[in-house]
C-alpha cells in the first residue's frame, strides 16, 4: 500500500468502511455509543447485574499513566449502581489474553482512586470486564467463560474484591440456557445475523447508521490515513538505520568506497544524491 497514490489509498480506505462489521474496534465502539444498544448488550452479557441506566459512557477511552503502557477501551460504561463495565472486541489471538484482562483491571482502578483516598473507596465500583473473541481462548468450546476470584481450598469463599471477567467465544456450537441471551449477538460476530431478532436488527440499523454518516466516515478515513502515514514513517526512519549499518559495515572491511556506493545503490534503489546524504 506504501507504492499507491493518495487517491488509491483513499478508495482503498472508503472500500475498508464499506466492508466493516461490527467486530471491528472502530464500528464496535461507534455502534456502542448508542446507550440503548450498548444497555441492552450488558444485561445480556450480565444478567444478574440487571443495569437500568447508563450514567457514563466513553468510547476508545484512554488510560495513560505516566511511565505505563498505554490502554485504550473500546467501551468504558458506569451505570445507575456504580457498575463499571469495561467491554472488549477481540478478534486475533494474541495468545496473552488472561495477562491483557489484568492489566486491564488494574488500569480501571486507576481511574477510580483518587490520591488521598482509602482502598476501601474500590468496594463501592465493583468492576466487570467483557471480552467478546473471535476465537475459543480456552478450548472447552464453551460459549462464556466467566472468573471470579475464590479461594482453592473452599470455593465458596469469595476473595470478595468485586471483580469479574466474562470472555465470549463467538466461535462456541453448544450453548446451555444461560448462552441464550447473548447467542445472537454471538452468531452476528460471525456474520450470521439473525433476521427474527429484534435487538441484532436495531444493531444492524445502526451499522448502517454509521456507515451513511459522512461525518463518522470522515473521521474513520482520517485517522486510517494518519495511521498508514505513521507506518511508513516509522519503516522509513528503519530503512535508513538498516543504510547507514551497511555502509558503515563495508567501511570497516575497507571495501573500496565507489564498491560501497554500487552495492548500497543497488540494493536500496538510491539515486546519487541520496546515497551521498548518508555520508554526512
Amino acid at each position: 500500500m506504501n507504492n499507491l497514490s493518495r487517491e488509491e489509498q483513499i478508495a482503498l480506505i472508503y472500500d475498508k468502511w464499506q466492508k466493516i462489521t461490527i467486530t471491528s474496534d472502530p464500528m464496535f465502539g461507534l455502534v456502542m455509543q448508542n446507550k440503548e444498544i450498548c444497555l441492552e448488550l450488558i444485561n445480556r452479557a450480565l444478567p444478574n447485574l440487571k443495569a437500568k441506566e447508563i450514567i457514563q459512557l466513553d468510547t476508545q477511552k484512554d488510560i495513560s499513566i505516566v511511565g505505563a503502557h498505554r490502554v485504550r477501551f473500546d467501551v468504558y460504561v458506569r451505570d445507575d449502581k456504580n457498575n463499571i463495565i469495561v467491554i472488549e472486541m477481540q478478534v486475533n489471538n494474541q495468545n496473552n489474553l488472561p495477562a491483557r484482562l489484568r492489566y486491564y483491571q488494574e488500569q480501571i482502578d486507576h481511574g477510580l482512586l483518587r490520591p488521598g483516598d482509602d482502598y476501601s473507596v474500590l468496594k463501592d465500583y465493583p468492576t466487570y470486564v467483557i471480552m467478546f473473541c473471535n476465537f475459543d481462548y480456552f478450548k472447552q468450546g464453551w460459549a462464556q467463560y466467566e472468573f471470579n476470584l475464590t479461594c482453592t481450598r473452599d470455593h465458596n469463599l469469595k476473595f470478595g474484591d468485586n471483580r469479574t471477567v466474562v470472555i465470549f467465544n463467538a466461535l462456541a456450537k453448544n450453548f446451555d440456557k444461560s448462552d441464550e441471551p447473548i447467542k445472537s449477538f454471538l452468531a452476528l460476530m460471525c456474520n450470521q445475523g439473525d433476521n427474527k431478532s429484534r435487538f441484532i436488527a436495531q444493531i444492524q440499523d445502526e451499522v448502517d447508521k454509521v456507515k451513511q454518516d459522512p461525518e463518522r466516515r470522515n473521521g474513520f478515513m482520517k485517522y486510517e490515513l494518519n495511521l498508514m502515514d505513521t507506518k511508513r514513517e516509522a519503516k522509513m526512519e528503519v530503512r535508513k538505520e538498516d543504510i547507514k549499518k551497511l555502509i558503515d559495515s563495508l567501511y570497516e572491511l575497507n571495501i573500496k568506497p565507489e564498491i560501497v556506493k554500487q552495492k548500497v545503490t543497488e540494493k536500496y534503489n538510491l539515486t546519487d544524491d541520496e546515497y551521498d546524504k548518508f555520508l554526512g
